[in-house]
Formats: C-alpha cells, sequence, structure tokens
C-alpha cells in the first residue's frame, strides 16, 4: 500500500505541493483540507470538506484514513500546535511543533534566537504595547531609519516602512494604540532599516540536516514598478541572479546551518520546510524574517524548478523520519517564473464568483489554482489571488514569455496582475558588465593602497643604520656595510603567532555579540589585541635570532585574509612596528594578501621573517659548554605565544570566559590578561653576548624547559633547572589549578615565568647577572649543566603550594 497524505490549505501553494506530490510512484491518496478548485483536479487528489482550524476532526479523519504524514500549507495551524495533536496519535507531521513555529509566529521570538546565535540581522529592540512611550522615544534618538514589525502573524501585512521620524511614530500609534493588527500588535519590534535586494530561500530539514532551494524573488506590491499597497506576493521567479554561489555558501554557513543547530540545541528542532527571508546588504547576507512553511507564490515556481526525478513525498517522508541525508534533492538548470492572477480590489475588497475562462497554454506552463473554487460546470473566483500561473525554460526571458502567454490564455472579470513580473532579473541581464574586475572578486586594490599610506609614519620610526624604512617597492633593501660589521654570518628566522590569535579574535568576538556579527569591530579598546599580536611576531622571530648571538637587522611580514580590512590590518602592522623599536630592527617591507574564501570571515593570519647578523667569532651556542656551567633564567611577560591551544581548552572548562575579570587582576579581564604580549629581550641580552659574557641561549617557547634547552647543549650533555628558585607567576597557576594539569606537564608546555635561559661559565656568572640585570626581565640562577643528557626538573612540588 502507497503512502496517503494530508495537505491542509486552500492555495496556489497547496495547488502546486500537489500537482509536484501526485507525480510520486509512492503517493497512494493525496486528500486536501479544503482544498480548491484546481486541487480536485489532480490525480490521486480528493478534497475533503473539514475545517483545517478543527484539529480534532482532522485527526479523527487522518486516524480513520490511515494517513501516513500530514502536511499543513499555511503557518496558522503550526503556530496553533497542529503537529502535536498529530504526534499524539503517532502520525508524522511535515512541519515544526508549536515551539519551533514561533520562529515565525513571534518576530521578537525569533530575533532574540539570532541574537543568541550570532545570526545576521539588523538591529532591533523589542516593546509592549503599553510601552508607547519607550517605542516612541527610541524611534526619535535611535539615529537610523526604522521598520516596524507586529510580533505576531498578520496575514504578512504586519510590517511598516515608513519613511520618518513622525510616521513612524503615527505608526506606532497605529499598532499599540489602536490595534490595528490586532493581538498580532500586543508586542512590536523595532528595527533598524536595512538596504540592499531581498531574496527568499526555501530548505528542507529534519532537524539535523538542511538542504536549500535555490533563491527566489518575490514582488510584494501590487503596482508595477513595486509600487502601491503589499500583498502576499503578485509573483516570484527563481534563481534570483543576486544570490550567487559564494552568497548561498555564505547563507548556510553564517544562517542556515546555525538556525538548525541552534534550534535542535535549545530543544525545539525544526522539522519541515524554513522559508528564510534575506537581505542582501553591503555587509552581507541579513535575516528579515523566518517563515516555517512554504512560502506563496515563490512555492509555485519552485515546483517547477525540481527535477522531475525528484520525489517529493520521499523527501518529506525523510524529513520527518529525521534521514534527509539518506534523499537526493535536484533542479532543473534553467529558470521558473510565477505571475499571480488576483481579483480586481485585492488586496482590499473584493467580488467573488467571477466565472474564470481558460484557453489552452503552452507546454511548459501550469496554472496553479489559489482562490477559486467549482460551481456547476464552472470555475469561478473564491479569493483575491486567484492563480498563480507558473512556467519553466531555460531561460528568465523564455520563461516570463511562457507565462505571460499563460496569462492571455485566461480570463474573468476584473483580472488583475503586473506586467513586471522578473523585472529585476532581465535589469541585471541588461545593466550586465562586459566584464569582471579584481574589486569584483572580493580583492580590493584601493584598501591595499590606503593601507600603505597609513603605515608609511610606523614604517619610518624603524630606521637604522642600512635601511631607510621606506615601503611601496619591489623588495626591501638592506645595506649590510652600514652596520660596520668585519666579518658577518646572516642568521634569519621565521614564525607566527599561532593559536594565540585565534584567542584575541574570540575575545574581539565576544565583546561585540549583539552589535555586530564580525571580529573586533570597531569597539577601541579591543584594538590592543590587534596591535599586541604584531608585537608577538616580532618577539617570536627575533628572540630566535638572539639565541645565535645575532642582532637583527630587519624584518619582513606576512597578513594574510579574507577582506581586507584597513583598520584591523594597520593596528597590526602598527604593532609589528613597535616590535621592531624595541628589537632595533627596520620592518622593510612585507606582504598584505587579500584572498576571499580562503579566510572565515574576519579571520587572519600572521607570518613574519627576521634576518640579523652575527660576528662569525661571536656565533652561540660557543662548542665549550661544559658540565658545571651556569643557567640562569630571565623572566617572561607571561605566556607569551606558546601553549594557547591548551590554554583555550582550560578556559574553555574553567567556568569562565575571555570576558570574565582577570583572577589575579582584577583591572583586566581574563582574555587581555592572558594576550600579553611577548617579551623582547634583545636590548637586555645582545650587550651580554657581544660582551662574550654567555656560551649559549634557549628561548622557551612551544616545548618549555624539556624540550628546548636540550637544542643548546651538547649532545652528550644535560642540566637540572630547580623549579624552587623563582616564583611560578599567577597565569600559570591558574592553567595548572583549573586544568589539572601535572608539574611535569607544565614544565614541557610552557615557560612558566622565565623565557630566556642563558648559559654561562661558572667564573663569569656575576658579571653575567650584573649585565643582565640592566633589563626589564628578573635575573635568576636557576640550574646548572650536568652530564646526564636531558633535563631534570627539580623541586616541581614548589609549584604546587
Amino acid at each position: 500500500m502507497g503512502v496517503r497524505i494530508l495537505l491542509i490549505g486552500n492555495g496556489g501553494r497547496e495547488h502546486a505541493l500537489a500537482w509536484k506530490l501526485a507525480q510520486s510512484d509512492l503517493l497512494d491518496c493525496l486528500y486536501v483540507c479544503p482544498g480548491n478548485g484546481g486541487t480536485a483536479q489532480e490525480p490521486k487528489t480528493v478534497n475533503i470538506d473539514l475545517s483545517a482550524s478543527d484539529f480534532p476532526r482532522l485527526v479523527e479523519f487522518a486516524v480513520k484514513n490511515k494517513v501516513d504524514l500530514v502536511l499543513p500549507g499555511p503557518e496558522q495551524p503550526l503556530v496553533d500546535g497542529i503537529e502535536t495533536h498529530f504526534r499524539k496519535v503517532g502520525i508524522p507531521v511535515f512541519g515544526p511543533s508549536e515551539m519551533a513555529a514561533k520562529m515565525e509566529g513571534s518576530k521578537a521570538f525569533s530575533k532574540d534566537f539570532m541574537a543568541r546565535h550570532n545570526i545576521p540581522t539588523a538591529g532591533y529592540r523589542v516593546f509592549k504595547n503599553h510601552q508607547i512611550n519607550e517605542a516612541v522615544d527610541y524611534v526619535k534618538t535611535c539615529g537610523h531609519k526604522v521598520v516596524l514589525k507586529a510580533s505576531g502573524l498578520a496575514a504578512g501585512k504586519g510590517v511598516l516602512i515608513p519613511e520618518t521620524t513622525e510616521e513612524a511614530i503615527a505608526g506606532l500609534q497605529e499598532i499599540m494604540t489602536k490595534n490595528v493588527f490586532g493581538d498580532a500588535g500586543s508586542e512590536v519590534v523595532i528595527e533598524e532599516l536595512l538596504t540592499g535586494p531581498e531574496v527568499s530561500v526555501l530548505a528542507f530539514s529534519d532537524g539535523y540536516t538542511i538542504v536549500p532551494l535555490p533563491a527566489a524573488q518575490d514582488h510584494k506590491r501590487i503596482g508595477e514598478g513595486d509600487t502601491g499597497l503589499n500583498t502576499g506576493g503578485m509573483g516570484a521567479y527563481t534563481p534570483a541572479g543576486v544570490a550567487t554561489p559564494e552568497i548561498m555558501d555564505q547563507i548556510m554557513r553564517e544562517t542556515l546551518r546555525p538556525t538548525i543547530d541552534g534550534m535542535r540545541r535549545e530543544g525545539f528542532p525544526f522539522v519541515g520546510l524554513l522559508f528564510t527571508g534575506f537581505m542582501l546588504t553591503p555587509s552581507g547576507p541579513k535575516v528579515l524574517e523566518y517563515n516555517v512553511r512554504f512560502g506563496d507564490p515563490e512555492t509555485e515556481a519552485l515546483m517547477l524548478l525540481l527535477s522531475e526525478e525528484v520525489d517529493l513525498v520521499s523527501v518529506m517522508m525523510a524529513c520527518a523520519n529525521h534521514h534527509l541525508d539518506s534523499t537526493k534533492i535536484s533542479v532543473r538548470s534553467g529558470f521558473a517564473v510565477s505571475v499571480i492572477l488576483a481579483s480586481q480590489g485585492y488586496p482590499g475588497a473584493y467580488p467573488k464568483g467571477k466565472v474564470i475562462n481558460f484557453k489552452p497554454t503552452p507546454s511548459n506552463v501550469v496554472v496553479f489554482h489559489a482562490g477559486t473554487t467549482k460551481s456547476g460546470n464552472n470555475i469561478v473566483t473564491s479569493g483575491g489571488r486567484v492563480l498563480a500561473v507558473t512556467a519553466y525554460a531555460p531561460s528568465i526571458q523564455e520563461a516570463l514569455d511562457a507565462a505571460y502567454a499563460g496569462v492571455d490564455a485566461i480570463s474573468f472579470e476584473g483580472k488583475t496582475y503586473r506586467r513586471d513580473i522578473g523585472h529585476r532579473a532581465l535589469n541585471a541581464t541588461r545593466d550586465k558588465a562586459p566584464g569582471l574586475t579584481y574589486a569584483q572578486a572580493g580583492v580590493s586594490v584601493d584598501a591595499g593602497n590606503d593601507l600603505v599610506e597609513i603605515i608609511k609614519p610606523y614604517v619610518r620610526a624603524t630606521r637604522r643604520s642600512g635601511a631607510d624604512a621606506e615601503i611601496g617597492g619591489f623588495g626591501g633593501i638592506f645595506d649590510l656595510k652600514a652596520t660596520g660589521y668585519r666579518d658577518p654570518v646572516l642568521v634569519s628566522g621565521t614564525d607566527g603567532v599561532g593559536t594565540k590569535l585565534r584567542v584575541a579574535v574570540d575575545v574581539g568576538i565576544h565583546d561585540l555579540v549583539g552589535k555586530f556579527i564580525v571580529f573586533f569591530f570597531c569597539a577601541f579598546k579591543e584594538l590592543s589585541c590587534l596591535y599586541d599580536t604584531g608585537i608577538d611576531l616580532v618577539a617570536m622571530s627575533v628572540n630566535d635570532l638572539l639565541v645565535q648571538g645575532a642582532e637583527p637587522l630587519y624584518f619582513l611580514d606576512y597578513y594574510g585574509c579574507g577582506k581586507l580590512d584597513v583598520k584591523v590590518a594597520s593596528q597590526v602592522v602598527k604593532g609589528i612596528a613597535d616590535g621592531c623599536r624595541q628589537a632595533g630592527c627596520a620592518l622593510i617591507g612585507g606582504e598584505t594578501a587579500e584572498m576571499p574564501g580562503m579566510y572565515s570571515k574576519g579571520d587572519y593570519d600572521l607570518a613574519g621573517f627576521a634576518v640579523g647578523a652575527v660576528e662569525r667569532d661571536q656565533i652561540l651556542p660557543t662548542p665549550d659548554i661544559a658540565v658545571g656551567d651556569v643557567l640562569l633564567g630571565i623572566s617572561s611577560s607571561g605566556l607569551h605565544s606558546n601553549g594557547f591551544s591548551l590554554v583555550r581548552k582550560v578556559v574553555s572548562i574553567s567556568g569562565l570566559t575571555y570576558q570574565s575579570p582577570c583572577p589575579w587582576d582584577s583591572n583586566v579581564t581574563l582574555g587581555r590578561a592572558l594576550l600579553e604580549p611577548t617579551r623582547i629581550y634583545i636590548s637586555q641580552v645582545l650587550p651580554a653576548a657581544k660582551a662574550g659574557l654567555l656560551k649559549g641561549m634557549s628561548h622557551i617557547t612551544g616545548g618549555g624547559f624539556i624540550e628546548n634547552i636540550p637544542r643548546v647543549l651538547p649532545k652528550d650533555l644535560g642540566c637540572y633547572v630547580d623549579a624552587s628558585i623563582w616564583t611560578l607567576p599567577p597565569v600559570f597557576k591558574f592553567l595548572a589549578q583549573h586544568g589539572g594539569i601535572a608539574p611535569l606537564e607544565m614544565a614541557r608546555t610552557f615557560n612558566n615565568g622565565l623565557g630566556m635561559i642563558v648559559i654561562v661559565s661558572s667564573e663569569n656568572v656575576e658579571a653575567a647577572i650584573a649585565a643582565l640585570s640592566k633589563g626589564e626581565g628578573s635575573v635568576y640562577r636557576v640550574g646548572e649543566v650536568t652530564a646526564k643528557p636531558g633535563v631534570e626538573m627539580r623541586n616541581l612540588q614548589a609549584w604546587s603550594l
């Protein structure tokens, strides 16, 4: 026995669904309640005369007739909880639960959901109808144009777009005082007015998987040129060219996937068809509203665009039974267009009972009934929107020509329709530029030039002998002869900032939740995080040169991003330049790579390349490191730039966030404390190295003491480090405590308060300490070289006290 489906509704959407469902070999019988003059003509389809709002009688009918699936067409039954009634008797519903349907039933509910899940949408405020004075004050002071929305269901008419503040106040009075939208206006959402093209995206979901159909554009206004009153929709076409593959990918990534995941995690998974309206703003797609059912007239066009092999019964059953990923949904190449024929007077009062005459239409045209009924041998009008004349063709122009040929084949008294459906697509085709530009590919040469001009003063500040620190050419020039070296050896190093950069990004995100769905923009206090990453980049590279005894001479940076934001990049380069000044090296060039699609929105990556020089006879380590030589440790400024993968894990289980007050310094947040920039040791240590006081150095980076100190020792020697000599800084105590990290694991992961270890002979200890103590970091005698290879960590229990 095949599948039996109960379809609830009587519009063009329901006829289009019935038309597609009836093509399935799986379908045994389709009951439509109450249906219309068109649904009754489809094979395997029967109209039933029951009230669509009488849920107990519908359940009784479904049980008696062994219905396998219920498909509510309009939103009202879903918002009223029809899914619960059928779930209680074991009949699945292609549609969301009452709670999930609040995504359409309450605009305030859906806006708050979007805010919780960082889904791009317009800024907003919600007011109860007794808060009229507060709402008026808000529109007077918000500083931008607004849209007024009745929070509840208002038959698609609960939105006002005032042009002036006065009109906005009058609109609030209409909704909140005069109750023009009834109970739907008991709560009002005041949104920031968004600008750009609108698109509708309909997507199937089983609560886990979501599969979008091509974007559509509808035509809301009754008059041509998008004039006159708003309607339920006077036509639609799909696919909408403005929704490029890149935009659709962004919609999926930033909105659809987070919506489905968020609803499931909050306990009301979405099953059915999610219909999301978007405004394609200059800053990306933003959600206008959610609908929890098929759109009308988008559905009529989309049903024709679906591939013939798509079995809609199978798709809907897969959604209801939570295995949508096992079903293929594909569409035909080409375009589908739907033109609505309405009654005269719509969307106001209109007559009914007008006889409709049909003549043959082109073979690629399907006429879906909306507001019709059968009267004797005639089909007559019974609604405002009467018919949806829909066509499919390889091009938008061919589809429109066929649809309007179908329009001409139909007549009834007062027939009203728009003659410009699809005008946006046609205009886009006519206005199409002859070729692409680099900017259209997502790369802004102008932004790159602006960045260069902004950072030139920062770069010039790094001038030193050998470099004029001017940028803008093809390569950086450094005059080694001008530095005065007699027998120099060049030393180079490259490094990045690692996952510390991820923490910097996360700190920026959390400060701006509910304001901007991008990284960093634009609380000024967060720009310090960007600046600090620049210093970190220099520090990691030049400290590695220092351990060879080398003086840093020049530095080059690499900055990669998906979209160049000059404000962000300039702060990073400012930090790099200041790091270079601390290290005494010149910033002589770099690469800024804008690569759309390679990075997520707001993300960037950094790498640095440093070159230094050392006299040949002063290269470190020296070959005479011996047992009994002394290890001196120089204090770090904090975590520096290593171990942040573990740091992020610890924070995630600590019960704190990056925005929590820092446990050991209440003047800053935890995130800001963790991001303290890496200490640059050049000015403190290089003079002692040039004076011949040092035998070797080890920069304590990833791997801690255990992995880094052996890199400077002869293979047959080792050392011990006495952990009781210095006090473990609070940041490391925090990580050990909240992460349950054993002391030995701390020693092999973090610097634990010592960012540089230097090795000196026993006779030079006092001189070395005296020379090194002139710098910023504290100096400790922490160990000695031993005859046993490896690093012995002594008195680690001191870190547990």
